[in-house]
């Protein structure tokens, strides 16, 4: 009896007939991984090329004035930043869920104003606020309560509020404006949420798994994840504040200063541009001498809770449907706030 004998088989990828089964995701993959080096000799190629006019164009004085505030919002919340992030990973490792339950009272309501307050005991600006919202947030706060802290903090600490006092050395009633304005804006806020807000508009904030690890490597873990994740989006957010800053003509400010309506807005849109560091801020605004004090708490009321660096790490924490509808709200009502503040106490 004759026997059959089995053809061999060609390897995948060979001439022999058999089709390539090679996962063609992985492919793609390595065609990128070979790219990667050509694209960069190819910039830095072009780079060296252009030098000359990439030279003539930095030394404009527009682009000066560009680098000069990119690097000034960068250096002063770079280390409030790092802050912020130490100490969202120390919540989000160290601190038992169990324990913001027994911190905050149970209901949502009552949550909110004893977040504002706590806010008064947390050095850091709004570039250590977010990081540490979006931990609590994590840990099963209430977001209204997580939000009228991210919104307190950077504004009513014990750091923001003795540089307040130096800087309106003339006027210490500006302390205490800020500090009442700031709290009514962050618990009014933390309420509209309860009232008015969805849960399809905040973005559940992403967070590496700690499993398997050991609480030092699940706290640098969650460390760089962090400083990756926020650092990305603080850039964006000064280099779009030096754009504008840059591009501004300051006889604006000069035109505005003589109306009231216009001075307020003015400095509230200011606020937003130049994301000045709450740490910073006051004595930006007392050099704004031309001023009234209303239009000057103003600038000190908005710029701690909205400006262009923070929406945009809003946006990169919460989702972007959430700074679209959070950032222009809360705009609105630390405006109308820090007016009706200012006509009481100031």
């Amino acid at each position: 009896m004759a026997t059959t004998r089995a053809a061999p088989q060609s390897p995948p990828g060979t001439d022999g007939g058999t089709e390539d089964r090679r996962d063609p995701r992985r492919t793609a993959e390595e065609g990128r991984h070979l790219n990667s080096p050509l694209f960069l000799t190819m910039l830095l190629l072009t780079l060296v090329l252009l030098q000359s006019p990439i030279r003539r164009a930095l030394s404009a004085p527009v682009m000066q004035s560009w680098t000069t505030v990119f690097v000034a919002v960068i250096v002063q919340a770079l280390p409030f930043l790092v802050l912020g992030v130490l100490l969202s990973a120390a919540i989000a490792v160290f601190v038992p869920p169990s324990f913001f339950a027994r911190a905050l009272p149970g209901r949502p309501a009552l949550a909110v104003p004893v977040a504002s307050a706590a806010g008064a005991v947390l050095p850091g600006c709004e570039c250590a606020s977010v990081p540490v919202a979006g931990a609590l947030v994590r840990r099963g706060v209430t977001p209204a309560a997580a939000l009228a802290f991210l919104l307190s903090a950077p504004a009513i600490n014990p750091i923001v509020l003795t540089a307040t006092a130096v800087a309106f050395a003339g006027n210490p009633e500006m302390v205490l404006a800020r500090l009442v304005a700031s709290l009514l804006v962050a618990c009014t806020m933390g309420w509209l949420w309860l009232r008015l807000g969805r849960t399809d508009w905040l973005k559940p904030p992403s967070h590496p798994s700690h499993e398997g690890q050991t609480r030092g490597e699940a706290f640098w873990g969650s460390v760089r994840h962090d400083v990756m994740h926020a650092g990305g989006f603080l850039v964006i957010g000064a280099m779009a504040a030096a754009t504008l800053k840059a591009v501004a003509p300051e006889s604006w400010l000069r035109a505005a200063a003589g109306n009231p309506v216009l001075s307020v807005l003015a400095l509230a849109v200011l606020a937003v541009v130049l994301s000045i560091c709450s740490e910073a801020d006051a004595f930006v605004a007392a050099s704004l001498s031309q001023f009234s004090l209303t239009a000057r708490l103003t600038f000190l009321v908005v710029g701690p809770m909205i400006d262009l660096k923070l929406f945009a790490m809003q946006a990169g924490t919460f989702g972007r449907a959430f700074a679209l509808r959070f950032a222009p709200a809360t705009f609105a009502l630390a405006v109308a706030v820090s007016v009706l503040t200012g006509w009481v106490i100031l």
